[in-house]
């Protein structure tokens, strides 16, 4: 029988001997609602049970400590925990980055966030507001690593130079591959960081091992890390349905599988489903794809009957060295593109603070995606090209980050 997998926050509480650097230092904790134990005690009140640890602070990324929020822009305020007795402050709220004051709370950060592994998450943009700030006032992080759900396959064009946002933290692909620790060593890299860094490394993380292939199915419980992640299913789609906060088309937020599925009043998923088909077939590989009815009872066409497509990831026929949620989704705008070439497909709105760029091209990192969208001679040859390119060159460039082979 294999052992259970550990997370890191379960080896800082079982091994003392990890603990004793921070003896005598005021430790603050970077938190959310999937933020928990093997027995599901939230990781602050864990910490805040063991006797050679001193808490002064916690923080909340987007969506809140606790999860209070549930669409993005939508902020968190600073409060103070009624059990505990120290300052929660919002890294989503009048600030993202943390400030002098804050940082005056404690001596060590510990990070516990359980990742989506995709560049949109906003999980590591605040992973690396934070390492920067703390290499500027002499601050320790550690993090508590966790499984990247998605596991190691990459996909995506990167992020190109001067698109960087908070749902854009660096030159990445997409689907990263990454957890957050060994982010955190790419970020120090990257950035040209003198930080005091540390990961509490998994203890058993099977990243290549069915059917959980990156999440410990059967063995750990999902907690929804942002209101919108219910499940494992969503994590291996949401690198591709992501792009749909930059379309018009819903992405099932308002229904019980949000970003597991796409729809709109007005489209024809059948014909869309058939023209996907037809123009590239082998980018719907590993999955099964089924045309739905659905009406969101919040968000984009709210009370309206949406037809739609729903993603299949969850039995044996998932098969996760091939599936390519950013290429499916990709084909399914240009499917819609070339059956309704004057579709209202983009989004027009303020995404993450950002006014004056499309939230498609923010998503993306660079106008190239929707660029081949829009464009009525581009074939999927055109984009693979540029995609395998970023593909190949960011699996070089992680290889000296990894700390699980």
């Amino acid at each position: 029988m294999t052992a259970p997998i550990l997370f890191g926050i379960d080896r800082l509480l079982a091994e003392p001997e990890l603990r004793r650097p921070l003896a005598g230092r005021r430790v603050a904790l970077l938190a959310h609602p999937a933020s928990v134990t093997a027995d599901l005690t939230h990781s602050l009140d864990a910490l805040a049970a063991l006797p050679d640890i001193t808490l002064s602070a916690a923080f909340g990324p987007q969506h809140g400590l606790r999860g209070d929020k549930q669409d993005n822009m939508v902020e968190s305020p600073d409060f103070l925990d009624p059990q505990l007795g120290i300052p929660v402050f919002s890294l989503y709220g009048e600030v993202r980055r943390p400030t002098d004051a804050m940082l005056d709370s404690f001596d060590v950060l510990l990070v516990d966030l359980q990742d989506l592994g995709c560049r949109i998450y906003t999980f590591i943009t605040t992973l690396r507001y934070v390492l920067e700030a703390a290499a500027k006032h002499g601050k320790t992080v550690w993090v508590l690593d966790r499984p990247n759900p998605a596991g190691r396959p990459v996909e995506g064009l990167s992020l190109r130079a001067g698109w960087e946002s908070f749902v854009g933290a660096g030159p990445m692909p997409m689907r990263h591959g990454l957890t957050m620790g060994e982010l955190g060593l790419w970020f120090i890299d990257q950035l040209k960081l003198d930080v005091d860094y540390q990961v509490i490394a998994m203890q058993g993380w099977q990243l290549e091992a069915a059917p959980g292939y990156g999440w410990p199915l059967g063995e750990r419980t999902w907690i929804n890390p942002s209101p919108n992640a219910p499940n494992l299913w969503m994590a291996r789609a949401y690198a591709g349905t992501v792009m749909l906060e930059g379309a018009t088309l819903s992405e099932g937020r308002g229904t019980t599988r949000p970003l597991e599925l796409f729809g709109a009043p007005d489209i024809n998923a059948r014909a869309v489903l058939a023209e996907m088909r037809a123009f590239a077939p082998h980018w719907l590989a590993g999955c099964m794809l089924r045309e739905i009815w659905f009406e969101p009872t919040f968000h984009k066409h709210a009370g309206k009957l949406c037809n739609g497509i729903q993603i299949h990831v969850e039995d044996a026929r998932y098969e996760h060295a091939a599936f390519r949620p950013w290429r499916l989704q990709a084909l399914a705008f240009k499917a819609i593109r070339r059956l309704c070439p004057d579709y209202p497909l983009w989004r027009d709105f303020a995404y993450e603070y950002e006014h004056d760029r499309l939230a498609i091209d923010l998503i993306n990192g660079s106008p190239l995606l929707r660029e081949w969208v829009d464009d009525p001679s581009a074939g999927p040859e055109q984009l693979d090209a540029a995609t395998c390119c970023d593909e190949k060159a960011w699996e070089n460039t992680r290889k000296a980050f990894l700390l699980y082979r």
